[in-house]
């Protein structure tokens, strides 16, 4: 994936699993680094926007 542009609230699967198990995270964040929350879990991370660019697999849903 290269430079998309994200909504918020966009659901995204990871390349690797998150340590409680889940793949999906959600957009709650946009900016230079963007927030991200493991639907799982709930676990909040903020990662660099080039950096999620390469670990995303696939985008599942965009909101509005």
């Amino acid at each position: 994936m290269e430079n998309k542009d994200y909504k918020l609230g966009t659901k995204v699967v990871m390349k690797k699993k998150h340590p409680c198990g889940g793949d999906t995270w959600e957009i709650i964040r946009l900016g230079a680094d963007i927030k991200i929350k493991c639907c799982t879990c709930s676990h909040t991370v903020f990662i660099p926007r080039i950096e999620l660019n390469k670990k995303i697999k696939k985008i599942l849903e965009d909101v509005n």
